[in-house]
Order: structure tokens, then C-alpha cells, then sequence
């Protein structure tokens, strides 16, 4: 083979090399916080101040 041939194909397999390796990105994932729930209020019967 010609060396303009074999040059031709390990840049081919250097560019094929290159692509494969590429890093997949990193996702985030966003979540919502769940809301906070109120405690009940004391009623009379436990001493509250109603």
C-alpha cells in the first residue's frame, strides 16, 4: 500500500477512536421538595389555650 493510503486509514481509525471515547454528560435531575405539613393544633382537652 501506498503511505498516502496508510496515512488515510489510521487517521480514519484515530477520528473512529476519538469519537467512541467521548464522556457522557452528566444529567441532573431536579426534585421538588414535598410541602412541609402543619402539626394539629392543641385543643382544650390536652391543656391548650382555646
Amino acid at each position: 500500500m501506498s503511505n498516502s493510503i496508510k496515512s488515510l486509514l489510521a487517521l480514519g481509525l484515530v477520528a473512529m477512536v476519538a469519537a467512541c471515547a467521548q464522556q457522557a454528560e452528566e444529567e441532573y435531575v431536579v426534585v421538588e421538595p414535598e410541602p412541609i405539613s402543619v402539626e394539629p393544633a392543641p385543643t382544650t382537652k390536652y391543656g391548650g389555650k382555646y
